[in-house]
């Protein structure tokens, strides 16, 4: 089905990102003679080097407001309550600076203000999942003192509407230090961790802004009008999303009534408030929007389990949803950096050994698949693999230190250049050659291993029958591996990993373990029939 981004679309939401910032909302417009900054800017923030940066903020129409950063003065007048410049490419700095504004009433001073590297990370609950309930934390807590890292976190919000103002209060920028990174992302605090090791010896300080929301689909997360304009966004998610939510909220008025009611009689309430269904686009409306534009560098995400059992659409969602925020966004296509679904028997309490006999179908491995297919599609886009920290029985793995710093070296290799691997083996090509099927690897570095020093597992094989049946490794070089199964006679597909909670241990000499993969592309659980 045809994308809804045709170029049109595309130049109008390249610089869409200006009406997001100037739409008016409800009770927006200042009336005051005071000029105020975008709560996205506070002392101790993090200015992206090397790119064009707006600064924005509210003041009285036709004010007057100017800005002082870096040897650079930029003036403009405030227009419908707001107002915006754009400071040219600045240098890496890890010295804070002050950034002054004027206006003809007042000026606000941010103090320490640095100039470094600026990342998004957000998804759902396996980004939300703060340091403190994380693999054991404590040390990483207690030695996190660090001024050149520095972290923002958005404070949920759920809306209808395209909101562009912060509240002031709950939104600030903080140097990492115990306290704040306690409560802080953990998949971003180490990726942020990481990358300012490895940029330190330049000076360059590093800004993680925190988005996240524990169990939210994709869709969410995406513009209205993108799900709107395709057919099939619009029938299967829009539409349906949108009067489950209004259905929701007639429920949710009723509830209330009934116990204004209760109340009155002098009588005990006990009925439970309805739920609240996901509707879509409003993350984006309600805390994606405030952040854009904001200078960034890029962004890392974690989310996918909400969409599993619509894994085949995802295949285009997920893409879609990446192109979304680039055009957003305006500053051109950044790199977006995804960790793959973990491991997870879907609390089926079964043994290792259980599981690893099984073959067959499974959405999460077609999840996985999605990832990879979108990212490769955008281009720009890369996948972690994380299938050896995952937790059999509980779908929030609390091993987040190897996944944000696999997330770093996806960025480290791809955007600051440095020379190391960044991936685990990934299926390179594959040849039947009689009763058995070779398969060739690239990123194997110097050799393809057993994380663990064992037999190598998580292989199948089928025939033409389509009969998936447990493979052995037979053979192994630096790159080729030659699985044969007693069960299959004449082998044509073989698959890796294709379960919920893979039980797999081959990886490169970098100990980066192989992606799931699959040979053929018959038809999936996900895909309509």
């Amino acid at each position: 089905m045809r994308s809804p981004f045709n170029s049109k679309r595309a130049a109008a939401a390249g610089s869409g990102w200006l009406a997001f910032v100037f739409a008016l909302t409800a009770g927006s417009v200042v009336t005051q003679a005071e000029v105020k900054l975008h709560p996205t800017f506070s002392d101790h923030a993090v200015l992206q080097r090397g790119l064009k940066v707006p600064v924005w903020g509210t003041a009285q129409d036709g004010e007057s407001v100017t800005v002082e950063f870096a040897g650079q003065k930029r003036s403009t007048v405030a227009q419908n309550g707001r107002w915006m410049i754009t400071l040219s490419p600045l240098k890496a700095t890890a010295t804070g600076t002050a950034l002054k504004v004027s206006g003809p009433a007042n000026t606000v001073s941010l103090a320490d203000v640095v100039v470094g590297e600026v990342w998004v990370c957000s998804g759902q609950s396996n980004m939300e999942w703060p340091m403190a309930r994380s693999f054991e934390p404590d040390n990483d807590i207690t030695h996190s003192d660090n001024p050149n890292l520095r972290l923002f976190t958005v404070v949920k919000r759920r809306s209808a509407d395209v909101k562009t103002d912060l509240d002031y209060a709950p939104h600030k920028w903080v140097q990492a230090e115990p306290e704040a990174v306690r409560n802080f992302s953990a998949v971003g605090y180490y990726f942020g961790r990481s990358l300012e090791e490895s940029l330190r010896a330049k000076g360059v300080p590093v800004g993680i802004i925190h988005t996240s929301w524990g169990g939210s689909p994709a869709e969410v997360w995406m513009r209205e009008d993108v799900l709107r304009a395709d057919a099939e966004y619009n029938s299967q998610i829009l539409e349906p999303g949108l009067a489950a939510a209004d259905k929701a909220a007639a429920a949710v008025k009723q509830w209330e009534a009934e116990k204004q009611a209760t109340a009155a009689k002098g009588e005990k309430f006990s009925k439970n408030r309805p739920g609240q269904p996901w509707r879509p686009a409003e993350l984006y409306n309600g805390m994606l929007a405030n952040l854009i534009p904001y200078g960034i560098r890029g962004a890392i995400w974690y989310q996918g389990e909400s969409n599993a059992g619509r894994a085949w659409q995802y295949r285009r969602l997920y893409a879609d949803m990446i192109t979304n925020w680039r055009q957003a966004w305006g500053q051109g296509n950044f790199p977006f950096y995804a960790v793959q679904l973990a491991p997870w028997d879907k609390n089926k309490k079964r043994d290792l050994a259980v599981i690893a006999s099984e073959v067959g179908a499974s959405d999460w491995a077609e999840l996985r698949e999605a990832q990879s297919h979108a990212s490769a599609t955008v281009k720009h886009a890369d996948v972690a693999v994380i299938t050896d920290v995952g937790d059999k029985d509980d779908i929030h793995p609390t091993q987040k230190r190897p996944v944000g710093e696999r997330l770093a070296r996806l960025a480290r290799a791809q955007v600051y250049g440095e020379k190391i691997g960044a991936h685990g083996p990934r299926l390179k090509s594959s040849k039947v050659k009689g009763n058995t099927l070779e398969l060739n690897f690239r990123d194997a570095g110097s050799g393809l291993k057993a994380l663990d020093g064992g037999v190598l597992t998580g292989f199948t094989v089928a025939g033409a029958d389509q009969k998936f049946h447990p493979a052995t490794v037979i053979r192994r070089t630096k790159t080729k591996l030659v699985l044969r199964s007693e069960a299959v006679a004449q082998p044509v597909a073989a698959r890796f990993g294709w379960n919920d909670h893979p039980v797999v241990n081959l990886a490169n000499s970098d100990d980066l373990p192989a992606s799931p993969f699959r040979t053929d592309t018959w038809p999936g659980v996900t895909q309509p029939k």
